[in-house]
């Protein structure tokens, strides 16, 4: 086991103090149901041929078929993909989704391929996983550097090898394959939902309160924009190049529109105190609210001192470390966890798969209607558990969702039922 999985598997233990579960549960959450490991050889355009290790784990299928993205980064490895498949079951678990977890992964850096180099790519994953996903068994979604036109891809070489039309294979497709609207906005709005709900218990007023995000992806951003729309203070963000902080605020549109013209942060419009630093100065820099939207392990041991800011949101997968979440808690500071913060992206997919099934499609405000109620009574249940048992709102997080997971386990029979004569 790798040392991400480890410390992964940690909060499962954790949790399970604070239940009275059977151990039957926890045995069957030590390890992922099933992994498949592939290399993937690609013809490249000068004619060469190419591999590329390739990953896809289904952690575990009790609630439900299991739900993950697919990300296409370098780092990506075994050990990250069956942590966020662990991650994944208990992020469907606490939305109350009928999903198990599930996640897969391709070691290559995609700015080093042409479009039709991605293009054969994405469908030999399908090729090598064609009998491990399926609309009922194994659902995948974008991730980290897949997109919608990557997932049509690979939902049209599923339709092939099965002969036909199979839109429930995957989910973030383009609307016109059988996407869901309101799925580009998901996870940032979803953790946008979050924290509007549950200001009040923060201490948060929208005015009053100055907001970092480091990372300006996807999520990020609609969640800033979301945000600022609603009085809060931008005063930070952050990409892979460089981090820029102003005391009065920014315009996440502004920036948004300026990054996607000089392709960095640089620059960007401001009120007129614009500085430039690290994205791990960013994260020690005074605000109200942090929200980590980029990668894992962000906040470690060696930084936890230096946060500063009263509330962490994570979107991102994992950015806090079990070391720096105890300094955080510790120090008063509360983490909104990733499995709770950044669940409206699975959540909007999982609207998309029973829209594909049902063969019938909602408008944008129906999705926001949906979306906005399971956000909120999820936050709040997490937010009660954590007054209840007097711990913090991540092992709260987990302790709601292994309740969930442990009841669906229990309901097959335990070693009680079994023992009985």
């Amino acid at each position: 086991m790798g040392a991400l999985f480890t410390k992964a598997r940690k909060r499962l233990k954790t949790a399970a103090k604070h239940l009275n579960i059977h151990k039957d549960v926890i045995e069957r959450l030590k390890y992922p149901k099933e992994t498949l490991a592939a290399n993937l050889v690609i013809r490249m355009d000068d004619g060469s041929v190419k591999s590329f290790k390739a990953w896809r784990c289904r952690y575990d299928d009790t609630r439900g078929p299991t739900k993950g993205g697919i990300r296409f980064h370098p780092a990506v490895n075994l050990d990250e993909v069956m942590t966020l498949a662990f991650w994944m079951t208990f992020k469907c678990a606490v939305t109350n989704l009928p999903y198990g977890g599930g996640k897969g992964g391709v070691s290559v850096d995609v700015h080093k391929l042409s479009r039709t180099e991605l293009e054969r790519l994405s469908r030999a994953y399908v090729q090598a996983f064609s009998r491990f996903i399926g609309p009922d068994r194994d659902i995948p979604a974008p991730d980290m550097y897949t997109n919608g036109i990557v997932m049509a891809w690979m939902a049209d070489e599923y339709a092939k090898m099965a002969d036909m039309p199979q839109p429930g294979v995957i989910t973030g497709k383009p609307i016109a394959l059988g996407g869901s609207l309101g799925r580009d906005d998901a996870t940032g709005r979803g953790g946008y939902y979050v924290l509007r709900h549950l200001e009040a218990d923060l201490g948060l007023v929208p005015e009053k309160t100055r907001v970092i995000l480091q990372g300006f992806g996807n999520a990020s951003f609609h969640c800033a924009r979301l945000l600022h729309a609603d009085g809060y203070k931008i005063i930070g963000l952050s990409d892979s190049k460089s981090a820029i902080l102003d005391p009065d605020g920014m315009d996440p549109i502004a920036v948004m529109e300026h990054k996607q013209k000089t392709r960095g942060l640089s620059g960007a419009p401001s009120n007129g105190r614009l500085q430039e630093m690290t994205n791990a100065e960013l994260l020690e820099q005074e605000c109200d609210v942090l929200i980590p939207g980029a990668m894992e392990s962000q906040i470690i041991l060696e930084n936890a001192p230096n946060v500063k800011a009263p509330v962490i949101l994570e979107l991102a997968n994992g950015p806090v470390t079990p070391a720096a979440d105890e300094i955080l808690h510790k120090n008063g500071q509360i983490v909104i966890p990733d499995i709770l913060a950044n669940a409206g992206g699975v959540t909007v997919s999982y609207f998309e798969w029973v829209q594909n099934k049902a063969g019938y499609y909602w408008s944008l405000d129906e999705v926001h209607q949906k979306l906005r109620p399971m956000m909120q009574t999820e936050a709040r249940r997490v937010w009660d558990v954590k007054l209840e048992k007097d711990i913090d709102m991540r092992t709260a997080a987990y302790v709601h969702a292994l309740d969930r997971i442990g009841s669906a386990v229990e309901a097959h029979g335990t070693k009680a039922f079994f023992a009985q004569k």
